[in-house]
């Protein structure tokens, strides 16, 4: 059992760990999928996943939707639309923010 964080963030409270050879990867959802935990793994590594749930984030001027999951290895990863389905992949660069719509 995990027991997540699904409180909305606000401007400012959100930290990203990323650095040369680490990611943070964003996953855009929908607001009715808020509270959804999104698993991603390597891609050639399917079983070593780490998931996050969906929360809303306000931003100064909107509220969005998503899922932030960092720090992440640099590499190719597999966003899990179930525990065998993949949703898609998406492709991780050290130093940086992927944006990833669900």
């Amino acid at each position: 059992m995990h027991t997540h964080t699904t409180h909305p963030s606000t401007p400012g409270s959100v930290v990203l760990d990323i650095g040369e050879t680490t990611a943070a990867l964003i996953i855009h959802t929908a607001p009715e999928h808020e509270g959804l935990e999104i698993h991603v793994s390597p891609t050639h590594r399917p079983q070593q996943r780490t998931h996050a749930a969906v929360r809303p984030r306000h931003l100064a001027d909107r509220t969005i939707h998503c899922v932030l999951i960092q720090p992440l290895p640099a590499g190719d990863y597999t966003v899990w639309k179930d525990d065998s389905t993949p949703h898609g992949t998406t492709t991780l660069t050290g130093g940086s923010v992927t944006e990833y719509q669900w």
